[in-house]
């Protein structure tokens, strides 16, 4: 598969809560994931989290994905049934290196996330 393919895959997942799938696209070694508020070294830490935020996950909707070489970047609406937050527009740059991902670079209002999450955060792991 190319890149933006295993990158699609990847959102389409994520989106239906397939997450052992999901995370089968991620590389076990030298894994890295980077948000304005979080980051995670190990895929397992970062799937944990996704599981935990699948609760109040209405929709994933892609609204766009482009890609250049390795590198594949996504446009993401994020809606939830957590009214307080609403909906959380994403943006996300993956590198794609041997057939997974490798690194995970989004980038988002932190002050939303952080208000839902009461500033409990999660730390790399």
């Amino acid at each position: 598969m190319q890149p933006k393919q295993i990158v699609a895959q990847y959102i389409a997942d994520i989106h239906a809560q397939r997450f052992d799938e999901a995370k089968a696209l991620l590389v076990d070694e030298g894994f890295e994931y980077v948000g304005p508020n979080m980051r995670f070294l190990n895929p397992d830490d970062m799937m944990t989290y996704q599981f935990g935020m699948a609760a109040i996950q209405k929709d994933l909707i892609l609204r766009q994905l482009s890609a250049d070489g390795e590198h594949v970047f996504a446009i993401l609406d994020y809606q939830t049934n957590f009214e307080p937050i609403g909906d959380v527009r994403l943006a996300i740059w993956f590198r794609v290196q041997d057939d997974k991902i490798r690194t995970v670079e989004a980038f988002y209002n932190a002050a939303v996330v952080e208000n839902m999450l009461g500033g409990n955060l999660p730390s790399a792991g």
